[in-house]
């Protein structure tokens, strides 16, 4: 008989690709894919082990298929991902009972481990993996909608912030081949995608490794000539990277979005000193005056962290009084969190948990404020929205150019005629927190 395979994906949108890639494998090896993980011959966990809450996601995910498994309801757990490969072979005494743990490595084998693991009698596997390499990402299973996709450009990170552990887990940059890049988006276009959403650890540092000038750029300007691509969105832009040869490309383009996701993290330059990052604030504000000039209509989206070692009161001041002169659109914020293995862990000056805590607080309500002031302003005026999830009747929700999946506020859709995937035309009409209430045009 086939063997069922269950699969729970957790963690980023890397993390999405790899699942939608490990996905078409199993599916091309013969394995009959569950769409109940409760009750598969093999269930596998797509881990994530970037930040202490992510783990504990995971290992209570796999603590609860575990148990399954000593019920009865489900054969062998494989534990794979970003954590599995943070890990390793500890994995197994964190977590008793899981069958295999699979590295960052050994993800295009993924149908091979599983009919091992079905094989094999009681024994646990841990299979290490040195440097997960540049994977070829083209052919996978979507578990995104058809019509927008994510475009993973290159594995790993050279910047080194103290605070981050993605470079031990992922190890150094690896730029994918623009080649295979291009071709990958031409098939994701041809499978119904009009939006592509161009990933990677820092996207703007595309190519470097290879000798590319401005490598981004011209990869960009490749993507625009597939027919059927409307929108290009670009991620996690590092400030200090970011150039005049971008900005222009992104003001010239028909689809390259008017949307820029630049965490800044922080903007006190002696704290950016300590995180290890090679921006200032001086230059990022610059950055931000350029792109708004060459620009005007861009959305700016951020990330920012409070509580790092060494944050004063002062420097805290800073950052607020930063976020209501940069007037970013969308902004998350999240709490420093001591990493074992990250030259922040012992700093001295570690915040207090509670003090943490206060300042989130106050970061979310001062951007809470920004955001609904520049949506009201934003009522009467038309843009394009995409149409995401049809609701009962003439309603469904969407986004515009400047909105991402997944992680933005939405456009509430009134006076829908129009199908999932379409681009319409929409008129702003109100403003529901931080969504946007939108009547369709046409």
């Amino acid at each position: 008989m086939a063997v069922s395979v269950g699969f729970i994906s957790l963690g980023c949108p890397k993390n999405t690709v790899d699942s939608e890639r490990m996905l078409a494998l199993l599916g091309q090896a013969g394995l009959v894919l569950s769409a109940d993980p409760d009750a598969a011959d093999v269930v596998i966990v797509n881990t994530c082990g970037f930040i202490e809450s992510a783990r504990q996601e995971a290992l209570e995910t796999l603590s609860a298929a575990v148990e399954q498994k000593r019920r009865g309801q489900v054969g062998k757990v494989i534990a794979a991902g970003c954590l599995a490969q943070r890990m390793g072979s500890a994995m197994h005494e964190a977590v008793d009972g899981i069958d295999a743990i699979v590295g960052l490595g050994q993800r295009d084998q993924i149908a091979e481990i599983v009919q091992q693991v079905i094989q094999q009698q009681g024994v646990p596997m841990y299979l290490e993996a040195a440097q997960a390499p540049i994977h070829d990402d083209r052919t996978r299973m979507r578990i995104t909608p058809t019509h927008w996709s994510y475009l993973r450009v290159s594995e790993g990170c050279n910047r080194n912030c103290t605070f981050c552990t993605i470079p031990s887990i992922r190890g150094n940059f690896i730029s994918k081949s623009m080649d295979v890049v291009v071709s990958e988006a031409r098939e994701l276009v041809e499978n119904g995608a009009r939006e592509l959403i161009l990933i990677a650890q820092d996207t703007i540092y595309y190519g470097r490794d290879i000798g590319l000038k401005n490598g981004l750029v011209q990869l960009l300007q490749r993507l625009e000539k597939i027919d059927g691509l409307d929108w290009i969105r670009v991620m996690y832009l590092y400030p200090a990277s970011v150039d005049d040869a971008f900005i222009e490309c992104m003001a010239r383009s028909d689809k390259v979005v008017p949307y820029v996701d630049m965490p800044v993290q922080h903007i006190n330059n002696a704290i950016l000193r300590a995180m290890r990052r090679s921006d200032t604030r001086e230059r990022t504000m610059k950055v931000i005056e350029k792109f708004r000039a060459a620009i005007p209509e861009i959305t700016l989206r951020t990330t920012v962290m409070v509580g790092f070692p060494g944050e004063t009161e002062e420097a805290f001041d800073e950052l607020l009084a930063f976020m209501d002169w940069a007037q970013f659109d969308m902004l998350g914020g999240f709490t420093y969190q001591r990493e074992t293995g990250t030259p922040a862990f012992d700093l001295p000056d570690q915040v207090p948990e509670e003090l943490k805590r206060r300042r989130y607080e106050q970061v979310m309500l001062t951007q809470q404020r920004i955001a609904i002031e520049k949506n009201r302003d934003r009522i009467g005026r038309t843009m394009e929205v995409i149409v995401d999830v049809l609701g009962d009747a003439s309603y469904g929700t969407g986004r515009s150019a400047g909105q991402a999946p997944e992680i933005d506020s939405v456009c509430l859709i009134e006076n829908l005629t129009a199908q999932t995937g379409d681009i319409v035309k929409a008129r702003i009409t109100g403003i529901d927190d931080y969504d946007l209430v939108v009547q369709q045009l046409s």
